[in-house]
């Protein structure tokens, strides 16, 4: 069998170009909050979703996705704009309470700071990711950079948002380094034929492809890329 090449984002004889960011668990720690806000809709429904649960049944999920299967399950129609009504929650319950994940200030300035590009690529809809980052202060690395694929009608694990983030910014797919921490952002990063790397505990299992990542701490999110470009620079003579 011919072994899987890696995307060449991260092949010494590749070239990394862009890194696109998913929003929550990533940037924003809001999907303890969002996913039992979530939870207490469906509840309202009929559904048995425990808040203890909350996150990991629903985090990283499309509210359209949800919607569907919850219809499936109780049988019963949602209203057409249910995902619409809870983004508006959603949107308010982030002016109160989302924070910003351990580190995400000093990681974007490092990676920034390797003269890279970055992007944000999320199942969240930009009302909802303008008011988290300007919260939490995150505004300032990620303005007029961000991507909706809630509001493109594409939530992940589809990739048009990383796809469109990388046209956007006039840099093949090949090339961009996605961050994630579900397996469904991870999945789309993969679909897209992105490197991706995985922010989770490392005691914790995720997917095993070629060009998936893991790290347990975005501190080691700056040097995993340095190290990348010093092995590029090296292939190519000094070059990236």
């Amino acid at each position: 069998m011919t072994p899987v090449a890696l995307p060449k984002a991260v092949r010494p004889d590749g070239r990394l170009r862009l890194v696109i960011f998913d929003c929550d668990g990533v940037l924003i720690d809001s999907e303890g909050p969002s996913c039992r806000l979530v939870a207490q809709e469906l509840r309202q429904i009929g559904l048995d979703y425990d808040d203890e649960e909350a996150v990991q049944r629903l985090a990283g999920r499309a509210l359209t996705r949800i919607k569907v299967e919850a219809e499936a399950e109780t049988g019963r129609k949602l209203p057409d704009d249910w995902a619409t009504i809870v983004q508006y929650k959603l949107v308010d319950l982030m002016r109160e309470e989302a924070r910003v994940i351990d580190g995400a200030h000093d990681m974007l300035t490092a990676v920034i700071g390797l003269d890279l590009p970055v992007r944000v690529g999320s199942n969240s809809s930009i009302a909802e990711m303008d008011v988290k980052f300007a919260r939490t202060g995150l505004d300032r690395f990620v303005a007029d950079r961000v991507h909706s694929a809630r509001d493109m009608g594409k939530p992940k694990p589809d990739p048009a948002v990383y796809l469109h983030a990388a046209e956007t910014e006039g840099v093949p797919a090949d090339e961009c380094v996605v961050l994630e921490d579900t397996d469904t952002g991870a999945n789309a990063a993969r679909a897209a034929g992105m490197a991706c790397v995985l922010l989770r505990p490392l005691d914790l299992p995720a997917p095993d492809w070629p060009g998936l990542f893991r790290i347990g701490h975005l501190s080691e999110f700056a040097p995993f890329l340095e190290r990348i470009q010093a092995a590029q620079a090296g292939h190519h003579g000094g070059r990236s």
